[in-house]
């Protein structure tokens, strides 16, 4: 077409040779080559490896104690009198609790990933194959949970199982768990009337093995791009929820609640509130790029978009 938008042909042409190059080098060769070329999910990586490497081995190399305290050395700024990002109102090592923060984050997100996509994938299964009161069932709890806002159901976990970062991980995986279950459902109802679905259920294959062997591996991909958006979306909420003091509790450091302590002392040092905000937003664009970059190479109808574009 010649805005560059596909149609059902042009699409279904691209995926009938992207089938045909799967089928000369291989699914995952194929994949990956089209992740080798595709430049948003290489600069994605390349910053969360940096991001990475900083929160795993900042710490290490530094050696400094993150709840160290010099009164005599409060609110420096960056490169002062050896400390690399200076220190906060406390004369702690801004370094060292940046770093520190940065794990935080990441092992919050990993645990919002893994919870909300194990459940999302089982529950959006189960209800879009199963159909019925099965659906009926999950519908309406995904959507109950999908209608409160996140803050309010970290407070409610919170209020429940006492501060910390394990509410903050339920809570967070459990709306995004909605999110994916609703995306992974409609995807099943889609593959349920495709032709190698009849097929499997006429040769008298289970449900279980149906969904096992024939569902999951085609809703995985698409799951798995979700999931990585979804990450972006649990480190900022886990900033956020430590910024208003749900989340990580001191001593442990938190980039959230180095933003809320730094608020305090913007006029005679706005370091400390700087560093750790622009951390978050290098951490939610690494994993954005990253997410972009994933749907670019498994959606061939966005990559056709592109190739349009590029075209013209």
């Amino acid at each position: 077409m010649a805005d560059g938008t596909p149609t059902h042909l042009e699409a279904w042409n691209l995926q009938l040779a992207e089938f045909e190059e799967s089928s000369r080098v291989g699914p995952a060769r194929a994949a990956l080559g089209r992740m080798r070329r595709n430049k948003l999910l290489l600069l994605g990586t390349a910053l969360g490896l940096i991001v990475l490497g900083a929160g795993v081995l900042g710490p290490i190399i530094s050696g400094a104690d993150p709840a160290f305290q010099s009164f005599a050395s409060t609110l420096l700024p960056p490169g002062s009198e050896g400390y690399l990002l200076g220190t906060d109102h406390l004369g702690r090592d801004m370094a060292v609790r940046v770093f520190i923060g940065i794990r935080v984050s990441l092992m919050v997100a990993a645990g919002v990933t893994l919870l909300s996509l194990v459940l999302g994938l089982v529950l959006g299964m189960f209800g879009g194959f199963l159909g019925g009161w099965a659906d009926r069932t999950i519908r309406g709890a995904v959507d109950f949970v999908w209608g409160f806002p996140l803050i309010l159901v970290a407070v409610l976990f919170a209020g429940g199982l006492g501060e910390g970062l394990f509410p903050v991980i339920l809570a967070v995986g459990l709306v995004n768990t909605a999110a994916i279950a609703r995306v992974v459902r409609g995807e099943v109802l889609s593959l349920s009337e495709r032709e190698f679905v009849e097929a499997a259920r006429a040769g008298g294959l289970s449900t279980a093995r149906i969904m096992w062997r024939h569902l999951f591996p085609n809703i995985l991909a698409p799951a798995l791009v979700l999931a990585s958006y979804y990450v972006a979306v649990a480190i900022i909420a886990e900033a956020a929820l430590s910024f208003i003091g749900l989340g990580a509790q001191p001593p442990t450091p938190s980039l959230g609640g180095m933003v809320s302590d730094g608020r305090n002392f913007l006029q005679q040092n706005h370091w400390g509130a700087t560093i750790p905000g622009i951390t978050i937003v290098l951490l939610v664009l690494a994993v954005s790029l990253i997410g972009d970059g994933l749907r670019d190479v498994f959606d061939p109808r966005l990559r056709h978009e592109a190739k349009g574009v590029d075209e013209e």
